[in-house]
């Protein structure tokens, strides 16, 4: 589990292609600090784990539903990206609970600046958008953010001076892809209410029976 406050950023040093899969090498400083084989990095958002490490790299595998589903097969040698590593249950939780388990992918529509913040719109499609509300939080690359409007085929962040500087979104260009992330409450929460689910069913009849 992580919280989207990225550590660090870190740049692919290799990509060594299976058939299906890859391996990554990463370069970093910051979260190969007390590293051991079997920890989980989030890595622009997707949940890594590390299959071996030195001072200052660390390597991955990639499955093939992780190279589907993300934005990770656009990468190649020298792309920066966001890094952090997993959780202690005795750090403050700056953002939100983030899983690494990647939803899906959207696209930079549109970029603005408004004084000191940096706008993005993100089009993502009803499929994602229904899992985002406003005033909430989603993970764009691993990195916790606020949506300030969303409609059912996109999505409004803005993003401050300190992650301008910390995180790669300030490289990403109208059209580029992204990884998303929702709020793990909000699927959740739509299980839980459909007709049908195996477990008990929250409707109004069962929060009136129960006081709500």
């Amino acid at each position: 589990m992580f919280t989207g406050i990225i550590e660090e950023t870190g740049t692919i040093q290799s990509i060594k292609h299976g058939t299906k899969s890859s391996e990554l090498t990463i370069s970093a400083s910051v979260v190969v600090e007390g590293m051991k084989t079997g920890d989980s990095i989030c890595t622009n958002g997707i949940c890594l784990t590390v299959t071996g490490f030195t001072d200052v790299t660390f390597t991955a595998d990639v499955m093939p539903e992780t190279l589907r589903r993300t934005s990770l097969r656009d990468l190649h040698a020298g792309s920066m990206v966001n890094l952090e590593r997993a959780l202690r249950l005795c750090d403050r939780i700056g953002g939100h609970l983030v899983s690494g388990h990647i939803d899906g992918t959207g696209k930079i529509e549109r970029r603005w600046e408004e004084d000191n913040a940096i706008w993005l719109r993100i089009l993502t499609g009803d499929e994602l958008c229904r899992y985002i509300v406003d005033k909430g939080s989603v993970a764009i690359d691993g990195i916790s953010l606020t949506v300030t409007k969303t409609d059912d085929r996109s999505f409004d962040v803005s993003v401050i001076p300190h992650t301008q500087r910390m995180t790669t979104l300030m490289t990403k260009k109208s059209g580029e892809s992204v990884n998303i992330e929702c709020d793990l409450i909000a699927k959740y929460v739509e299980k839980l209410t459909q007709p049908g689910n195996a477990g008990t069913k929250i409707d109004l009849e069962f929060l009136a029976k129960h006081g709500f």
